[in-house]
């Protein structure tokens, strides 16, 4: 018998993190395209940034049949946050002809890539990068190099580097929560073996 879950926010009832995902603000929006093997991750991020964002959408498949029209925002300048050899690096004054529509592959490195792969109009973006990007907290997982973030922690780099004015850290308290409750789960000498 499954354990019942929070309608909302996808987790067990007893683990849902509702209370802490906040309600803010950007002029930046965020698309976040999620690869089908991601929705049901103990880890999913992307769900919580979706939530925590009030001008953000999360789509979830491998072919996006309306991609053109999820682009296609009137008064916004798509980028797609994935690196390149043509990716600029993000800086506040990226915004300054205009809010962006910034575009989040969410999956492993493989997943995002295969995304763009069979998505051409997603590959064909002009693409953009983090600078200067945060240790990360994520963790529970062998990342592929020291500056690789969660979904999570990537768009709320690339919020917080675009929108300087404004804090957007509560986007991480879920994730924080999250992270620390997957620690408890298994138990300190078992995280420290396995990814101390």
């Amino acid at each position: 018998m499954s354990r019942a879950r929070c309608e909302r926010c996808l987790r067990p009832e007893n683990h849902c993190l509702c209370a802490l995902i906040p309600q803010l603000d950007s002029r930046t929006r965020v698309l976040i395209l999620q690869h089908p093997s991601e929705v049901n991750h103990a880890l999913n991020t992307a769900r919580l940034a979706a939530l925590g964002l009030n001008n953000a959408q999360l789509e979830v498949a491998e072919i996006f049949d309306h991609l053109e029209t999820l682009l296609n925002v009137p008064g916004y300048q798509a980028r797609l946050l994935f690196p390149g050899e043509e990716a600029t690096a993000l800086t506040p004054q990226a915004a300054e002809t205009g809010p962006m529509l910034l575009v989040v592959p969410d999956g492993t490195w493989r997943k995002a890539r295969k995304l763009l792969h069979l998505n051409p109009l997603l590959a064909s973006l002009p693409r953009v990068t983090l600078e200067n990007a945060p240790v990360s907290r994520y963790r529970l997982r062998k990342a592929p190099g020291p500056d690789a973030l969660s979904t999570l922690e990537a768009i709320t780099h690339a919020l917080q580097t675009l929108e300087p004015d404004r804090s957007f850290d509560a986007l991480l308290q879920p994730f924080d929560a999250l992270i620390e409750g997957q620690i408890a789960a298994m138990g300190e000498e078992t995280f420290r073996r396995n990814h101390a």
